[in-house]
């Protein structure tokens, strides 16, 4: 993020640009439809926040100002409105899996040097939300075909929007069958590392697991590649070692 748009300069952007919206529409529609459609659009732009915190502050700071300012008259009802765009965008069912952590557009730039696959290979992105993880992707294997899976309806219909050449639906990345991919890209959280090695047992012989930053500690990593400085890309191939104790510097390149 440059300089100039650290946090929390995107904040009082969002803030800002939604009261703006929030008092030009109540000049038109009711004070319970411009606090929706002003909802709506920060709870869409929350989605730059880099952790799920801040994600949260701006989504909810336009309606709990709103509230702390008394400048609405609203009734009791309409308050329950920003928590139910708040669970569209971020579904109880997702939160056990990983936030909403962006994927630098240049962090697997190793991977064809370790993990070369083939023209028309199948790269499935397991969690995709809004595409960054794809457009990394792509720039490394131009020649592959992609998709990526997201829970989110929203996400979902945004990284459509930013990855129009990849296939991207609405769904669960457990229930998904991994077998037909010969890459499988994560970037989840440490808890959820032993369901993913678990889910990519199925995966076929010759397939690559790929995982941003958290090892999967029950796996022995085939290689490890960098992102940037001590932001680590963990790459395991089918068939899977069984983890051992291994010098970790000896495997980074």
């Amino acid at each position: 993020m440059p300089q100039l748009l650290k946090w929390p300069v995107p904040a009082l952007l969002v803030w800002g640009g939604v009261w703006v919206l929030y008092l030009s529409a109540s000049g038109h529609v009711s004070d319970v439809w411009a606090m929706a459609v002003a909802t709506a659009v920060g709870m869409a732009l929350s989605v730059i926040g880099n952790t799920r915190a801040r994600q949260w502050a701006l989504a909810l700071g336009f309606p709990v100002s709103l509230w702390l300012s008394g400048s609405a008259t609203l009734p009791a009802w309409a308050w329950l409105l920003p928590l139910a765009l708040a669970l569209l965008v971020y579904p109880v069912h997702a939160w056990r899996d990983a936030p909403i952590f962006p994927t630098p557009l240049h962090a697997l730039r190793e991977l064809p040097g370790v993990a070369p696959l083939p023209s028309q290979a199948l790269i499935l992105d397991a969690g995709c939300g809004l595409g960054d993880g794809l457009r990394a992707l792509r720039r490394v294997y131009p020649q592959a075909r992609f998709s990526g899976i997201e829970f989110s309806w929203p996400l979902r219909l945004m990284a459509a929007v930013r990855c129009p050449w990849a296939r991207i639906w609405h769904g669960d990345i457990w229930q998904e069958d991994w077998s037909g991919y010969d890459l499988v890209y994560l970037f989840q959280r440490p808890e959820t590392m032993p369901r993913a090695v678990a889910k990519a047992q199925e995966m076929k012989p010759g397939a690559w697991l790929v995982s941003l930053e958290f090892e999967a500690t029950a796996l022995s990593p085939t290689a490890v590649v960098q992102a940037s400085a001590n932001r680590p890309v963990w790459l395991y191939q089918v068939p899977f070692k069984p983890a051992t104790h291994h010098p970790r510097e000896a495997l980074c390149r």
